[in-house]
């Protein structure tokens, strides 16, 4: 059969071969979260491997390895749109646009890959070279123009917490390398495809078995309470909805249980869930305090704002924070994002590009300082994520002190209804078992969750949901080869897998 379905893909000329390479990449998507459909890449690289393959040229491969790349994209980040109709009246007229110019750039790296792996003959040599091509592609999209790693291939394994164990090693970076290898078989099928990829599944299945066969620790006396509000994005920042969006923070606050006998009680709010500046407003921050159930800490996300000595530009600086707050209502610590979005919280080369921040107030908020540890009196130390910063391979820890567990604030509202937060989730979820942290995540809308350092859930509540999850913080295991090593031990894989290749066409020419 599929070598039926072969030949008609090669068959394909003119404009039908990026037409049907377009479909191929949007199926692609399906593997990723929430369906997490991974049978369809079985057709949809060798189809795209096989389209490429039949063109006279490098122009032609790259045109078809493009147009892939811009069907993959534009099914998959189709959510994009939903935050540009929050504000329908300011930004509906560039929903037409937005999501095919981030696909059309994101599609380069795919269509180079493609290209350069024509220089290897067909079979096992392009098969092995695309797929470490194919990982450089990634890792280099998480880098260039600030970065934007979302949805790699590898999660498209985060449907549990079994297949994912390998990140622990080789990090999501690795697991896609391995996963464009197993979706590529069908170019080679025999007895050495059958013996590849039994092994590549067992392999990950004995690694995965033997990381979560592992006895839990006892978790940290931590007694967490994660606060999901719920507020649509096409409300939150309304003036005369200001004061009803806190007082619900304040009364599910209230109504959290209390901290279990010897735990340190932790209330946890989304990215930006207070409608006040709460390190200037003492009021707003005094009647958080004192919704808390109990003596314990608050860490909430909250715009900053300081002012900037007459004449300074700009007059005011933003940021995108995160405040512990004390019992007594005093700010024990803050912490700024580092990692914006470009264009949702500055825009690049501003005064150039006719835009605005789709952000209210079309104010660029500053950058922090970066990665950082904080560490609060009765809590194990922990690294603050602010939105998409957890979804950075390698990029979720400070160099100069391992925290204890990962906290990601985030507000996903953004999104709407749709496979935007879960592909979120699926790669919070991944930081978590590549650094060997429990990892939890606060999210307005949803999904909110607490993961442990092997990337099971310990607690969650959906999408579109509101109420507290109760539960407690899970222990942080020794760190992973990848923890120690980062992104380096995908590109040894990814280098090492174009020298096989290119030691297979050798030997392959050889023997001609």
């Amino acid at each position: 059969m599929f070598s039926r379905i072969a030949s008609h893909l090669r068959a394909r000329r003119g404009w039908r071969a990026p037409v049907t390479a377009a479909a191929l990449g949007a199926l692609a998507a399906a593997a990723f979260p929430p369906l997490h459909l991974v049978p369809v890449l079985w057709l949809a690289f060798p189809g795209l491997l096989l389209l490429a393959g039949s063109r006279a040229g490098p122009r032609g491969a790259f045109g078809v390895g493009w147009a892939w790349g811009f069907g993959h994209f534009s099914a998959g980040l189709y959510w994009i749109s939903n935050a540009l109709l929050t504000e329908a009246d300011r930004f509906a007229w560039l929903v037409p646009f937005a999501v095919p110019a981030i696909a059309a750039g994101l599609a380069l790296f795919v269509a180079l890959p493609v290209v350069l792996a024509r220089l290897w003959p067909e079979g096992w040599p392009r098969v092995l070279a695309f797929a470490g091509l194919w990982t450089l592609g990634e890792i280099a999209r998480g880098f260039l123009l600030t970065g934007f790693p979302w949805n790699l291939l590898g999660t498209v394994w985060a449907f549990g917490a079994l297949p994912v164990q390998g990140a622990a090693w080789i990090g999501t970076h690795g697991l896609s390398a391995l996963t464009v290898v197993l979706a590529s078989l069908p170019l080679v099928w025999g007895r050495a495809a059958w013996a590849a990829g039994g092994a590549i599944l067992a392999g990950g299945a004995v690694v995965g078995l033997a990381r979560l066969a592992a006895e839990e620790p006892a978790p940290a006396p931590v007694a967490l309470r994660i606060v999901q509000g719920n507020i649509a994005q096409a409300h939150k920042w309304r003036e005369e909805l200001r004061i009803a969006h806190f007082r619900r923070y304040l009364a599910l606050t209230a109504s959290a249980p209390p901290a279990e006998e010897g735990a340190r009680l932790v209330v946890i709010w989304p990215e930006t869930a207070s409608p006040y500046m709460l390190d200037a407003d003492a009021t707003a921050r005094a009647l958080a305090a004192g919704a808390l159930p109990g003596e314990g800490v608050l860490i909430a996300g909250s715009v900053r704002l300081e002012r900037q000595p007459e004449g300074r530009v700009p007059p005011v600086r933003v940021w995108n924070s995160l405040l512990a707050i004390g019992s007594a209502g005093d700010v024990l610590a803050v912490y700024d994002k580092h990692h914006l979005v470009p264009f949702g919280e500055y825009v690049p080369l501003r005064g150039w590009l006719p835009v605005e921040t789709v952000v209210p107030g079309n104010l660029d908020f500053s950058a922090g300082p970066g990665p950082r540890t904080l560490a609060l009196e009765g809590l194990p130390p922990f690294s603050p994520l602010i939105c998409y910063e957890v979804i950075f391979p390698g990029a979720v820890v400070a160099a100069d002190a391992r925290p204890a567990w990962l906290l990601n604030l985030t507000n996903d509202a953004w999104f709407g209804i749709s496979s935007g937060p879960y592909q979120h989730l699926a790669a919070a979820r991944m930081r978590a078992v590549e650094e060997g942290l429990p990892l939890v995540r606060a999210a307005n809308t949803g999904v909110s969750a607490v993961f442990d350092a092997r990337g099971r859930t310990v607690a969650s509540l959906g999408l579109d949901r509101m109420g507290v999850i109760a539960a407690p913080l899970p222990a942080p295991r020794a760190p992973t080869p990848y923890a120690r090593a980062g992104v380096w031990v995908p590109l040894v894989l990814a280098f090492g897998l174009a020298l096989v290749a290119t030691a297979l066409r050798r030997q392959r020419h050889v023997m001609s």
